[in-house]
């Protein structure tokens, strides 16, 4: 029997019990559920979902028994078919991680982003937080990326530093594997 994803978007107000909800449906329609990633920003749940299911008609099953579940806290359900070749294709690449620390300002995350955008370096997790400390406050961004072969690591780096320096950024880029080992508790 062939297996076909879908992605589950689920946008709403927080609430403890979301999560449990999701993946009692899901579960009760035979689905498994692969990838997980979930946030809180302000009160706002965000959650994403990859489940495979047995059939294809059973995509408007599942949209319509989260809908029933989720709509009456607030909660919008969204899905989509998934591309699994580009999800391959991804896996070429190598994944780093970088950290930049500096003034809360507008543009900080634009500046940053577009030297990734210009060297085809695709983000596949970020989290961007103003701290406040020492009488001011910082943010602080974390990117996980993957870097595609191409990619001049060297003129990469550069240019990454580059713009740190414009936005007055302290940055530090790491292959994942050194980031995890140097931040293993």
């Amino acid at each position: 029997m062939e297996m076909n994803k879908i992605v589950v978007f689920v946008l709403g107000p927080d609430r403890p019990g979301i999560i449990a909800t999701i993946s009692k449906v899901l579960f009760e329609l035979g689905c498994n559920l692969e990838d997980v990633s979930q946030t809180i920003l302000q009160g706002e749940f965000l959650g994403i979902f990859i489940v495979s299911t047995a059939a294809r008609s059973s995509r408007e099953k599942v949209l319509s028994a989260l809908q029933k579940q989720l709509a009456p806290s607030g909660l919008f359900v969204h899905l989509r078919s998934m591309d699994a070749q580009a999800y391959s294709q991804a896996h070429l690449s190598e994944p780093f991680i970088i950290t930049t620390v500096g003034p809360d300002r507008p543009g900080l995350v634009a500046g940053i982003t577009e030297v990734l955008a210009l060297n085809n370096v695709n983000i596949t997790n970020l989290k961007a937080v103003t701290r406040a400390g020492n009488n001011r406050l910082d943010y602080v961004m974390i990117y996980e990326i993957n870097v595609p072969p191409s990619v001049d690591y060297h003129q990469f780096r550069t240019a990454l530093h580059d713009r740190a320096s414009e936005l007055g950024l302290d940055i530090n880029l790491q292959h994942r594997n050194i980031f995890e080992q140097i931040h293993r508790v």
